[in-house]
């Protein structure tokens, strides 16, 4: 994916740096490219972060309800044994 927009940033700079213009206003296109394309990895890489953040949350939370069942089923077999014993 990076390297999909990476190329895209490269050809972009690339047509305008060919591009019959003043070089103020070349500079200009190539700054707000650059800052469209940093925009744009920026929303790319909260989106992963926040799907990350999910993830890890939703395995927690499968985490902590599995040891809660692993704690009762042990619970159990301790009163099984105690019992057994009586």
């Amino acid at each position: 994916m990076l390297g999909v927009l990476a190329g895209v940033a490269a050809g972009a700079l690339a047509g305008i740096l060919f591009a019959p213009a003043k070089g103020s206003r070349t500079r200009r296109r190539i700054l707000k490219k650059g800052e469209q394309y940093v925009d744009g990895l920026k929303e790319k890489f909260d989106e992963y972060a926040d799907t990350i953040s999910e993830k890890l949350e939703q395995a927690k939370e499968e985490f902590s309800a599995f040891a809660q069942k692993g704690k009762e089923k042990m619970e159990e077999a301790e009163k099984e044994i105690k019992t057994a014993k009586n």
